[in-house]
């Protein structure tokens, strides 16, 4: 992507201001991660509604949409870090987008937080970071760190394996990193603030959870990324963690899609919502050979 823009990598000493557009949160569960990052050398700036639980599952549109565009204005805050939950989409409509243009900085986050990383990413151009919450610093295994200062502190193409992928379908291709949580990455399509340029190819990296969905639901979400032309430039597809025991029909979904439009197809446990968190810099491109068991960065997400 010839108008990527990239965000300075962050160093110890760097702002990381702390919302919750998706969902509300407490002390008791926020507080302990956000010590993590400190003891990492990081500074924390909480944002004034961090806590609000106005709307009783979260705060205020108008609470969350405001904290959300002070960070991205606040020439002090390196990053803007944040959890999952269920009503990102809410704030679509109230995203200054040209603010993060004119003031890049590492957004990072996962889960229903897809919705308004891709959808960051399509309007402003700049690379936003899947795969990790604020929350997981509370006692970060070594594998999550060393996944997140390498996509985002010391940055190298080096992907750092949890284990070896299985191959469900053979091949290799190379394209722009796009995905994160299944279910939103799939409502988001057909809206106004996320748009796939079908000239270029795509790597499709998806996540889902055996206690959010059956299998039939995980065909459902696929289903309808077919339905809204996704595949059509997607040149392979990464799937991520999904449960710690095996469901065969995930993988003949999997297979269904990869034979139909003749993709390499891999599933792993690097990313989602197991004990691996691994980053992937959406927007930038990857290469994968899921016959050789290689997934290799091709650019670096920050500057």
């Amino acid at each position: 992507m010839s108008n990527l823009i990239k965000p300075k990598r962050l160093k110890p000493g760097d702002t990381i201001g702390i919302v919750a557009p998706c969902l509300v949160t407490t002390p008791e569960k926020m507080e302990p991660g956000l010590r993590g990052l400190e003891q990492l050398g990081f500074l924390i700036k909480r944002a004034p509604n961090l806590y609000s639980d106005t709307n009783g599952y979260a705060g205020s549109v108008e609470e969350r949409a405001a904290d959300f565009n002070a960070m991205l204005a606040d020439p002090d805050v390196n990053a803007v870090m944040f959890g999952g939950g269920e009503v990102g989409n809410e704030l679509l409509p109230y995203i200054d987008y040209d603010l993060l243009r004119k003031n890049p900085k590492v957004v990072c986050s996962y889960s229903d937080s897809t919705t308004i990383l891709n959808a960051l990413q399509s309007m402003s151009g700049i690379v936003t970071f899947y795969g990790i919450s604020p929350r997981s610093f509370a006692n970060v295994s070594l594998y999550n760190f060393m996944n997140f200062d390498g996509r985002l502190i010391r940055p190298h193409l080096k992907h750092r394996k949890s284990g070896s992928w299985r191959m469900i379908t053979p091949g290799a291709c190379e394209g722009t990193l796009i995905g994160g949580y299944l279910e939103n990455f799939a409502a988001l399509q057909g809206l106004p603030w996320y748009h796939i340029d079908h000239s270029e190819p795509h790597l499709l990296f998806i996540e889902d959870h055996e206690r959010f969905s059956p299998p039939s639901m995980v065909s459902k979400w696929f289903s309808n990324l077919e339905h809204r032309g996704v595949f059509e430039s997607v040149t392979g597809l990464i799937f991520g963690h999904y449960s710690t025991k095996d469901y065969p029909e995930i993988d003949q979904i999997l297979e269904r899609i990869g034979k139909k439009y003749q993709i390499p197809v891999v599933h792993c446990e690097d990313f989602g919502h197991g004990i691996y968190q691994s980053v992937f810099p959406i927007g930038t491109r990857a290469r994968l050979d899921a016959t050789a068991d290689e997934f290799e960065f091709l650019e670096i997400g920050v500057e």
